[in-house]
Formats: C-alpha cells, structure tokens, sequence
C-alpha cells in the first residue's frame, strides 16, 4: 500500500521523507498549491504594530513562512506577543523562525485543530486584547468567536493563497492508479480544500472502495461526501501514518 500526500508540495515532500525514512511507501500528490498574497503591504503593516498585539495566531506552516518573510530588518518578534499554533508543523516553522516556548502556544496532545489550541488559550484574560491571525485567502471563523466572545479584539491578514494544482504528468499517472488500485493507496487529507480541488481534477472518479484518512471530524466528513468509502481519523505525522500503513 501507497500513502498519498496532499498536503502543498513544500510540506508534502517533507512528510513523504519523514515516511520513506520510517520505511513505509509514500508519494506526494500535492492537492493545494500556495501562492503569495498581489498585496504585500498588510502583512508589513502587520508587523510595524506587531509590538501592540497579545496574540498572532498561524493557521499553517504556509502562514509562518510568509509572515516572516516580510519581518522588517530591524525588527525581530517582541516576546511579549505570544505565537499559538494549532499543529506540528505549524509550530516547526515557528521555531525554526526563533519563536519557541514561553512563547509558543500550541495543542499539548495529539489533537491538532482550533478547539485544542483554544483549551490552552481560553484560560488567559483576552478583554480589550488584540489578537490577529494570519491564514490564506480563506479559513475558519471559529477561533476567531472564541477570541471575540471572550472580549478580544479579532483581525485577520492574508499572508497566502491556496489555488487548485496544475497536475504534472507523475501526479496525473498517481491519480489514475489510486482510482484503479483503490485498496493499493491510502489518502491522507489535511484540508477540506484539497478534497474540493480533488473533485474538480477528478469529476467523475468512484472512491467508494478508496480508503482516507483525516486529522479533523470536518476533514472527514468532506471526505465521505465526496464518496470515500473508509475515512478515518487521525494524526498525520509520520509516525502515525506509518503504523498505519503497517498495518495495511
């Protein structure tokens, strides 16, 4: 059995390593490409009044990475202002930045989504705070509630853009043989958006006999609308898909 990564090639191609290197068989077939934002100047305004925020929360490794980009010379981030991050790879790119514990806010489990970050951030005084969050083009609203439920003052930025992939004849043969080989692959889904993309590229694909799985009950449920058969949940970290490749 093949393990499919659709996660944007950048991250793709670093799990499928982390996999390989555990001894399980895998391939990217990267469902989201990332783009920069046309405008610049928000995220740069962003980062001249990051000294008076609370909080600036990264949707994705995506996010951090084109934050960062945009850090002034003669800036580096205030260690008053705390970094929340909902998943591993998200809080990779945030250190690999220099941002770490205490200032890191991450999910202390395994679970990695909005709700297990907020556990960690409900307990702090929010009133009259500021707090942005840097995502793509588009995202969920729902942190963003909490944070305004509980008195904060809630701003987002655009730092990316998810576009659909323009497939390349390895992820187009790929394609086809997980549509013919169903029970040989098993998907791995982190967005909901790779699975929109997914039924454009593949309009009139069959996958009720195709197997996947997904970090967040959302994530699965877009799975088992589009048709998959056998969705389950799950970390994707390395270590968990390769158990379950392991497993078969």
């Amino acid at each position: 059995m093949r393990i499919i990564v659709t996660r944007p090639a950048a991250q793709a191609q670093a799990l499928v390593a982390a996999l390989v290197a555990e001894g399980a068989q895998a391939l990217a077939l990267p469902l989201i490409d990332i783009e920069p934002v046309a405008d610049l100047r928000p995220l740069q305004e962003a980062w001249r009044e990051l000294p008076q925020l609370a909080c600036v929360m990264f949707v994705s490794a995506n996010a951090v990475h084109h934050f960062i980009a945009q850090c002034p010379p003669d800036m580096s981030w205030p260690p008053s202002v705390l970094a929340a991050s909902t998943g591993p790879g998200t809080s990779a790119a945030l250190r690999a930045a220099g941002i770490d514990a205490p200032t890191l806010v991450e999910p202390p489990g395994e679970e990695f989504d909005s709700e297990a970050l907020w556990q960690q951030l409900r307990q702090l005084p929010w009133s009259a705070r500021q707090v942005l969050i840097v995502r793509g083009d588009e995202g969920r609203d729902w942190l963003a509630a909490q944070w305004s439920a509980a008195g904060a003052q809630v701003r987002f930025v655009s730092a990316y853009r998810r576009v659909r992939p323009r497939l390349d004849a390895a992820a187009r043969a790929l394609l086809h043989d997980a549509q013919a080989l169903p029970a040989e692959h098993l998907w791995a889904f982190s967005s909901s958006q790779a699975l929109a993309h997914l039924a454009v590229l593949a309009p009139r694909a069959d996958w009720s006999a195709s197997r996947a799985v997904a970090p967040h009950p959302r994530i699965a449920q877009a799975a088992r609308e589009l048709g998959f058969g056998q969705v389950e949940l799950g970390p994707l970290d390395a270590a968990a898909l390769r158990e379950r490749w392991s497993r078969g």
